[in-house]
């Protein structure tokens, strides 16, 4: 099945040193980019981490030291990355976890501007786990009756995530979905931007899942003393836990939206305090005319009969 595509779809794998998206670096990059109409180009790299590949991770993916210690590091593959993703909405294997947090992490540390915003993201294990629940190797073999070779290498793991989101997508067809509040839809179907949806249930602002959308739409903290408090209630009655956040061990993403965050708080009660003073100024010059005519009215002018009245108490 092709995929109907209103804009490019790039599908992307990365093997790493680890796990941990704010130490860890990538290793390896695959990214298979889908234009409308079914055209594919491929880029796939290793890059130099700058820093050691612990063991167990080499043997994972099979890229070691000496195999990345004379290439370039990602900074120096920013700008192309950047370039070949171009406006692509992005598709992956657990992505929306792991692979789309720790290359937002790579282009930040290399300061290459690179915007998620109004791209759709489709994290094809999602679909997978939430249907089937299995691994990326049992999924190729459940829906494309295949067995994966060569596992676990970026660029096979990347093709096969491919291969998998259109065999999804056939088997699912018009089959029914229904949520843990009981809700009832066909949510797998041919459209990336129905898919996202489906794909992000967690509904997370910043990926990592630190912060997350709360049922109005309000960011909130998703960890800690504040779990299920919104954003802005934190920046209330507890500012310092922004300069907290911002200088402890989170994602460089994670505080880059958090900035964002605190810098749309600062701005709204800049606003609130403007317009309050601005009507305040307003109403002071009615103030004063009300003060003037009070003053006017306790003001009476002295007649003969008050006159009399003091000479009658105070004598001559």
């Amino acid at each position: 099945m092709e995929l109907q595509l209103k804009r490019p779809l790039a599908f992307f794998d990365l093997e790493t040193t680890g796990v941990n998206i704010s130490v860890d670096r990538i290793v390896e990059l695959s990214i298979l980019k889908v234009s409308p109409g079914g055209i594919e180009e491929v880029l796939t790299t290793r890059i130099n981490p700058g820093i050691p590949i612990p063991a167990e991770s080499s043997m994972f993916h099979g890229v070691y030291d000496e195999d990345v210690k004379d290439l370039p590091v990602f900074k120096d593959r920013a700008a192309e990355i950047r370039d070949f993703i171009g406006d692509a909405d992005l598709a992956g294997y657990n992505s929306n976890k792991f692979d789309v947090p720790m290359l937002m992490e790579e282009f930040l540390r290399a300061g290459v501007d690179f915007s998620l915003e109004g791209r759709s993201f489709v994290d094809v294990q999602n679909i997978f786990h939430q249907m089937e629940q299995r691994t990326l190797k049992a999924a190729y073999r459940f829906y494309c009756n295949e067995n994966l070779d060569n596992a676990h290498t970026a660029e096979a793991d990347v093709r096969a995530t491919y291969e998998v989101l259109k065999a999804q997508l056939a088997k699912y067809e018009g089959v029914s979905y229904e949520d843990k509040h009981g809700n009832v839809s066909t949510p797998v179907v041919n459209d990336v931007d129905a898919l996202h949806k489906f794909t992000n249930l967690s509904n997370p602002v910043d990926f990592a899942g630190r912060l997350v959308y709360d049922e109005d739409g309000d960011p909130c903290i998703n960890f800690g003393k504040h779990k299920g408090k919104k954003v802005v209630q934190i920046f209330e009655v507890e500012p310092s836990y922004y300069a907290w956040m911002q200088n402890g061990d989170f994602p460089l993403y994670t505080k880059k939206v958090l900035e964002r965050l605190w810098n749309s708080f600062r701005n709204q009660r800049k606003e609130q305090r403007d317009t309050t003073q601005a009507l305040e100024r307003k109403a002071e010059p009615q103030k004063e005319r009300e003060n003037v005519v009070k003053s006017k009215e306790k003001t009476q002018p002295i007649t003969s009969d008050m006159l009399k009245q003091l000479q009658g108490k105070f004598g001559k």
